[in-house]
């Protein structure tokens, strides 16, 4: 059996209420599709995992409401384009959803995907990649001291580490470098990267 997460009936709840109908079909929905769905909080929004990787993800903003797949151009094809940072347009209305059928069609296919451990398709990149972050002492003393936020850290991928890194490293003065070091611990803290005000919207 998958398990549910409290703090995904609590980001419904506090939704907005154009939004709670269609987040709450989503759910049931990715739970009728997959009994073994464990939920989670990732970046700040409800996520699903199923075999080992993200499956897909919902969020709520003030005026639409999205839901993704992690693999969204080789669930939905190349061609599918992305409109509010979800894999079905902004969506403002439970009629806004896809058929049942062919939402249940499509988890089928990112759950396929996720059995067989296909990778998401990255950019191509021609670049030398850059090595691993390094975290300075600072950060990683303040890590050990909130699980959470070493929590959070530990699971994000190395750009995502990288832009805190730097953010702290950047600061040029030692109160601007403790200000930041305690603000990305708390942001940390409550499952959100560097830049998640950018996310939204």
């Amino acid at each position: 059996m998958g398990s549910r997460d409290p703090r995904i009936d609590a980001y419904i709840a506090k939704s907005a209420e154009f939004a709670r109908p269609i987040l709450q079909r989503l759910r049931e929905t990715v739970h009728d599709a997959c009994r073994q769905v464990e939920e989670t909080i990732k970046w700040g929004s409800p996520s699903f995992v199923y075999a080992g990787g993200i499956l897909c993800g919902m969020a709520a903003f003030k005026q639409h409401a999205s839901f993704g797949f992690w693999k969204h151009a080789l669930v939905m094809g190349e061609a599918a384009a992305r409109d509010g940072m979800g894999s079905y347009g902004k969506m403002t209305a439970a009629t806004d959803l896809p058929p049942q059928r062919r939402l249940l069609a499509d988890l089928k296919k990112a759950m396929k995907l996720n059995e067989q451990g296909v990778n998401a398709p990255g950019v191509r990149k021609t670049a030398t990649p850059k090595p691993p972050p390094k975290a300075p002492a600072d950060l990683v003393a303040a890590l050990k001291k909130n699980g959470k936020a070493r929590a959070t850290f530990e699971a994000f991928a190395p750009s995502h580490k990288r832009e805190y890194i730097e953010w702290i490293e950047e600061a040029k003065r030692e109160e601007n470098r403790t200000r930041r070091l305690a603000q990305a611990i708390e942001w940390m803290a409550e499952g959100k990267p560097r830049n998640w005000k950018y996310l939204t919207g």
